[in-house]
């Protein structure tokens, strides 16, 4: 079943600021996985099979988890069968109908 994932990950016990480097490790798990993703201000949106994005996950959790002793993590999931290209085809529906 294909998904797509809305993903927020980073460490807890780093402080403040510099959290950009720790984030920046899950998105190259991302990246290298080859599957569609799209970076926001808040968290990453992945698409792809469900075995394969939560495989992504994972790998992402453990790139901060290995020099972390406390972690923050969301995900939202739409799981929908027959679907590609979601979300493109989810921004494009809302962008077509604004003013």
């Amino acid at each position: 079943m294909g998904v797509i994932i809305d993903l927020s990950i980073f460490p807890l016990d780093k402080g403040g600021s510099g959290l950009s480097t720790y984030v920046s490790r899950a998105l190259n798990v991302i990246k290298e996985s080859g599957l569609k993703y799209r970076l926001c201000p808040m968290g990453t949106s992945i698409e792809g099979e469900w075995d394969d994005v939560m495989k992504v996950v994972d790998g992402c959790y453990r790139a901060i988890a290995k020099d972390s002793d406390r972690l923050y993590m969301t995900i939202k999931v739409d799981a929908r069968k027959g679907r590609d290209d979601g979300m493109s085809q989810k921004l494009h529906s809302v962008e077509s109908k604004l003013a």
